[in-house]
């Protein structure tokens, strides 16, 4: 099998801006933990963790609370997110 000169890799070039780039995720994932219900789960998330390490023997993980935090965290941001990338 041959190799082609014309199935070459193509080349990204950065832009020359010296702008600091900004993760639009990690902005959007503050301003919607701001939110009421959203760092209501938070507190609860950290209540739970602060029962469980105030603990040494207990089966109890946070797995729950987490899972509720994290999924309504991303919600908020799938909503605004992709619309901020290019």
């Amino acid at each position: 099998m041959a190799f082609h000169s014309w199935s070459s890799v193509p080349v990204v070039k950065a832009d020359d801006d010296d702008q600091e780039l900004v993760d639009p995720q990690a902005a959007l994932r503050e301003k919607c933990q701001a939110k009421g219900h959203i760092g209501s789960l938070y507190n609860k998330y950290q209540e739970c963790n602060d029962r469980v390490n105030g603990k040494s023997k207990t089966t109890e993980t946070c797995m729950e609370e987490l899972f509720d935090f994290v999924a309504e965290l991303d919600h908020c941001v799938a909503h605004s997110l992709f619309s901020k990338l290019k």
